[in-house]
């Protein structure tokens, strides 16, 4: 198997892919199913992710979320006074698959106007459709014929659904004007709707992540001797002869490896970066490759200067609330989350639950106009302008979450632990755009996540904050908010939260606000904000004069034989969760390489 955490000698590669992440695996595995002849070397800082527990069984994905976890990079961001001087930390998969390794396994897919905003040749949905459908295996009605059947990925509802939960859900929205739709991933689907979510777990249980997927059947069937992984070693930077990529400098990653010198590798045709959207401008600019001023600043020789690398940070803009609920142990994974029922128990204790992520449901939603106002006077005015007339775009996404989403040793101690659901909201568009650099010292970064610094993005969180409440107050299982983590309206406001007996009854109708109310929303809303792990739109694919980094074939401008396929290439945001772009960027970025190697481009 060509799977090493040394690299032996002997291991001349034609092509070198720069990390093995979400894209990166679907790259290698797709090049060698191209061409079993080229020599291909994935080099991952990462470990191997076969064998453990914690990626595997999709019910464990809360362990990926610790700080002391290996399986993820956690990146330091500025401190930034648009979040009450907080300093934003932002997850990144760091294991052999990425983020797919790492992530909630939640399956949405972008809106058609997503796509078609890009403005890229060859990158329209109709354009990328093929290829949604090429990597999944759907298990669920497709009337449309929108999802893919014999696709490496399996979509599927896995081995367990919290039913009540599930059920009051949808009920209560459909109570505030939220209708259910089978579909909101059929890229043409509803710009407002509620839907029993789909999710990355195949209907064994098992977590599918794009290594174990797309790259390890390659490494272990014995037909490709030519693929070889690298794993617990960095990528340093892109070597070069004169403009021209011809290899790599990598070192061992001293997270899992004693520290050694850094060494070189040469690639005969193409080095790709897949490294993400907070790693793959770090190497760029390593190499010399960004803004001329920052590479000056860092005593970097410039290869090419492209100013846009590290530039247009975005990420999705996350907040999630905690409700009490009626519901049963076996019914939520606060159990597995505080230790009621050990990992190591809950095979015989709840099997199914093994192969949950905790997501039932996942919506797209868009403010009627009667609500428009809500949004404040910055993203009202946007709204005119950028949401309303495109019909097919939505203002924010919202999940079903069956466990507290926090500490759990924060809960109060009580005889009888009481079991809770949750909400998630995050902003589709955010407006903020933060970057990501190198500095002059070398273990150092210059990274500001940005988040609220445009105030248009806090006017859609507060509509989301009072859109979900509305929803959680007239669920069957509701019985009051978790007040430590809503915002402390006064107990003289209509607004203020407190436990309940249940729902709100069919005559009560919303939560008034006062400005009051507003002032302390915006404020912990600020004061709590952070991210999704959506990163993306660091090496964007635009025009080189609108401070694009990569070309609509995912090749650096000036430069030859050096590609980008990850996340980092998005040039604008899409309404879901991203793994599924950046499968898709894996996917269309193969081909591309692969025509380009064959002669074809």
């Amino acid at each position: 198997m060509g799977l090493f955490t040394d690299l032996p000698g002997g291991i001349n590669p034609d092509v070198i892919v720069a990390g093995g992440g979400t894209a990166g695996c679907i790259v290698a595995a797709r090049l060698a199913q191209a061409d079993p002849s080229l020599t291909i070397l994935v080099i991952e800082g990462g470990r191997d992710n076969k064998n453990q527990p914690t990626i595997e069984t999709a019910a464990l994905f809360i362990a990926n979320l610790l700080p002391e976890t290996k399986t993820n990079i956690f990146y330091q961001g500025k401190a930034s006074s648009h979040i009450g001087g907080r300093a934003p930390v932002v997850p990144s998969g760091g294991i052999l698959g990425g983020g797919s390794s790492t992530n909630l396994m939640m399956y949405t897919r972008p809106q058609r106007c997503d796509l078609d905003s890009w403005n890229v040749p060859g990158w329209s949905a109709d354009d990328l459709l093929p290829y949604f459908k090429k990597l999944e295996t759907y298990h669920g009605p497709d009337p449309a014929s929108r999802h893919g059947d014999t696709g490496p990925i399996n979509v599927s509802d896995g081995t367990f659904r919290s039913q009540r939960s599930e059920d009051a859900f949808v009920a209560a929205a459909q109570r505030v004007g939220i209708p259910e739709v089978p579909d909101l991933q059929a890229l043409d689907g509803s710009n407002n709707g509620v839907q029993r979510a789909k999710r990355y777990i195949g209907p064994d249980g098992k977590r599918q992540d794009t290594a174990s997927r797309y790259l390890r059947p390659l490494l272990e069937g014995g037909k490709h001797p030519n693929l070889h992984v690298l794993v617990e070693h960095q990528v340093v930077r892109v070597l070069f002869e004169g403009t021209r990529a011809v290899g790599i400098e990598y070192r061992p990653n001293s997270l899992f490896r004693s520290s050694g010198p850094s060494k070189a590798i040469t690639a005969r045709r193409m080095v790709i970066l897949s490294s993400g959207a907070l790693g793959t401008p770090l190497i760029l600019e390593r190499s010399g490759i960004g803004n001329p001023d920052l590479l000056s600043r860092a005593s970097i020789p410039m290869i090419t200067p492209l100013p846009g690398v590290g530039e247009s940070y975005q990420d999705h803009t996350l907040m999630v609330y905690p409700y009490r609920s009626s519901l049963s142990p076996s019914e939520t994974l606060d159990p597995l989350a505080d230790g009621r029922i050990p990992p190591a128990d809950l095979a015989s204790t709840n099997p199914g639950m093994a192969g949950w992520n905790a997501q039932d449901v996942t919506c797209k939603l868009r403010p009627p106009s009667s609500q428009i106002a809500t949004l404040g006077p910055a993203m009202a005015a946007a709204w005119a302008t950028d949401f309303e007339p495109i019909k097919d775009k939505p203002l924010m996404l919202m999940s079903l979450v069956g466990a507290y989403p926090g500490d759990p040793s924060s809960l109060p101690s009580v005889p009888e632990r009481k079991q809770y659901f949750s909400i998630s909201t995050f902003a589709a568009y955010p407006y903020s755009r933060g970057h990501v650099h190198i500095t002059p010292d070398s273990e150092d970064i210059d990274f500001d996540p940005a988040f609220f610094s445009d105030a248009r993005d806090v006017g859609m969180h507060m509509w989301a904050y009072k859109t979900q409440r509305e929803i959680a107050r007239r669920m069957e299982c509701y019985r009051g908010e978790y007040a430590p983590d809503h915002p402390p309206f006064p107990g003289h406001s209509r607004a203020a939260c407190g436990e309940r007996d249940g729902p709100v009854g069919e005559s009560e109708g919303r939560i008034e606000y006062s400005e009051e109310d507003d002032g302390i929303l915006e404020t912990w809303l600020r004061m709590n904000v952070g991210t999704t792990w959506h990163s993306l739109g660091t090496c964007a694919m635009r025009p080189r004069e609108e401070a694009g980094v990569v070309d609509a074939n995912l090749s650096v401008y000036g430069v030859e034989g050096l590609k980008i396929a990850d996340l980092s290439v998005v040039p604008g945001n899409v309404a879901a969760n991203t793994a599924s772009t950046a499968m898709l960027v894996g996917e269309k970025a193969a081909d591309l390489f692969a025509m380009e190697l064959r002669g074809q481009v």
